[in-house]
């Protein structure tokens, strides 16, 4: 198994590393043009981190005018982060590489209802699987992350009083996990690195509001091109109170919340009722498809209501665009009923160009966004070279 290594890099090194790894820059003039610095300076500091063996020069970059330049890039042997997302009947983990991308990603079953002890060290021991197999020898592990579908403490890395997740409220996930790696560890909600990953897959839109629609409802929120966290809650509409004709007491013990009516969990159970056995919610989405009405009428309706809470979202934060993934997402007419609402309720200003699309980064968004946090983690955190 491949070992456990803090990055070896100090000061502008990092900064330098980060603008490689993230694709903003491929030769030390851009990097120089980027970052502020002197080109002696950058070339110094390039040098050093060839020789860290973090970076590797090669090849001819893109040319700006005259000679083109040779081109930097993360090396391969740089380093592996280890990434999950969990989800309350399973979850996506994934290796990667310092600039983001998945050496290997695999979905497994787990239940986050068997508590954070347990379901934590079940990761764990599912990446040192994960590594044993396919770590390529000698490249270290750099760091470790996670999303939790729940809010979470960006100071603390603790969880704060989820919904269906007994056992979990005021856990400290990062402390646990850092005692099993002594590495950087990245705990975030699981919406907001499925933002993270999103937004890298719509250049020019640094306003983003991305909503998860699974088990569970959430949404992370960009700002000018950065996460907002607010305190740690920002985003999280699945408490938010809707009209409807009946009640329902949600898990949070108030009534009426988005997620008692528009999560997959809550169809799920709606559909379990009438007598339509449901497992996950990708099984809702497959009665959407196979056309069955009880299914699409509840899809519909939970579409309109996820619709009139962005409402108020769109107006307030005039977005550039939502982004709808999760398991719920490739239901058309969830899709459908939240445009519906959203166009005919906001401010046409607010609307004008507005794209409601589904997600472009796919199935490993909040990987990709897990990966992209991790690394600033990591260099933070960073060993003096």
């Amino acid at each position: 198994m491949s070992g456990k290594e803090r990055l070896p890099v100090r000061g502008a090194q990092g900064d330098l590393l980060r603008l490689v790894a993230t694709g903003r820059a491929e030769s030390r003039a851009e990097l120089a043009r980027l970052s502020g610095l002197a080109a002696s300076s950058v070339s110094l500091r390039v040098e050093e981190l060839i020789g860290a063996g973090l970076l590797v020069e090669e090849g001819a970059g893109t040319s700006r005018g005259g000679r083109r330049p040779r081109r930097l890039r993360v090396s391969p042997t740089a380093g592996l982060l280890a990434v999950a997302d969990l989800g309350a009947h399973h979850a996506r983990l994934g290796l990667l590489d310092l600039s983001g991308t998945p050496l290997v990603v695999e979905e497994r079953p787990c239940d986050i209802a068997l508590g954070p002890e347990e379901t934590l060290d079940w990761m764990a021991a599912s990446f040192d699987e994960m590594l044993l197999a396919h770590g390529p020898p000698g490249v270290p592990l750099r760091g470790v992350g996670t999303g939790i579908p729940g809010p979470v403490d960006p100071a603390s890395g603790r969880v704060v009083s989820p919904s269906r997740m007994p056992g979990w409220n005021n856990f400290p996930v990062a402390e646990h996990l850092g005692a099993h790696y002594d590495l950087p560890v990245l705990v975030e909600n699981d919406a907001n690195l499925l933002a993270v990953g999103e937004a890298r897959a719509w250049p020019g839109c640094d306003n983003l509001m991305v909503l998860k629609a699974g088990s569970g409802i959430g949404c992370g929120v960009i700002v000018d091109g950065r996460l907002h966290r607010g305190r740690g809650a920002a985003g999280d509409i699945s408490h938010v109170r809707v009209r409807t004709d009946s009640s329902v007491v949600c898990s949070c013990g108030h009534p009426d919340c988005l997620e008692a009516y528009a999560s997959g969990a809550a169809l799920m159970s709606a559909l379990t009722e009438q007598g339509i056995v449901m497992r996950r919610p990708a099984d809702v989405v497959a009665a959407v498809n196979d056309g069955v009405p009880e299914a699409t009428a509840l899809v519909r309706n939970a579409g309109r209501l996820i619709g009139e809470v962005l409402t108020v979202l769109v107006n307030f934060l005039n977005p550039d665009a939502i982004v709808v993934g999760g398991s719920l997402s490739t239901a058309e007419p969830l899709i459908s009923s939240i445009r519906a609402a959203v166009y005919e309720r906001c401010l046409p200003l607010a609307t004008r160009d507005l794209e409601i699309s589904v997600t472009r980064a796919g199935p490993d968004a909040a990987l990709l966004g897990a990966g992209s946090l991790l690394l600033d983690a990591a260099l933070l955190d960073a060993v003096p070279a």
